[in-house]
């Protein structure tokens, strides 16, 4: 099962590497990662994807609990959610294929960030089902550069992730 694990922690150097080292010694993949400083500047979210059973990850996220530098910690998928993640893609686009991406753009709500005479640099956001489905669209396109963010989450409603 997917897991999105949400971490606020001390914004310090060393931190990142010992919550990944967390999962390295244990021989767990971290399926996407995203960190950056919060509005308090002494505190980081870390947003990280993985996938292993209940049990596993429940485990794991008792030993991040003990780690010195996590202030607080939350399983997203245990409650409901939002989450998005950001995709550039550059795609070769001349002739009657530009006309065809930017249907497939406007359909799937996202933008052309950039364009050259023969390149498209498509921006799209939502969630990573999304993302595929708008790759899987492009189909004829002759994509160069796909870029991920991996996924980003906060709960719905009252619930936070704060001091």
């Amino acid at each position: 099962m997917r897991h999105i694990i949400s971490i606020l922690m001390e914004n310090e150097p060393g931190a990142l590497s010992r919550v990944v080292g967390l999962f390295s010694q244990r021989n767990f993949n971290i399926e996407s990662l995203n960190v950056a400083a919060t509005d308090d500047p002494s505190l980081s979210r870390l947003t990280l994807t993985t996938y292993g059973s209940e049990q596993v990850v429940e485990q794991v996220t008792k030993q991040l609990n003990k780690l010195i530098d996590v202030v607080k910690l939350v399983d997203l998928t245990e409650g409901q959610h939002i989450e998005r993640e950001l995709m550039l893609v550059k795609v070769r686009a001349a002739g009657e294929q530009r006309a065809e991406i930017k249907r497939t753009v406007d359909i799937f709500r996202g933008q052309i960030v950039d364009m050259t005479p023969s390149i498209y640099t498509l921006q799209m956001v939502g969630e990573s089902d999304k993302l595929d489905g708008f790759l899987q669209a492009l189909g004829g396109a002759h994509i160069l550069e796909v870029v991920r963010t991996g996924i980003s989450g906060i709960a719905r409603g009252e619930k936070t992730l704060s001091l």
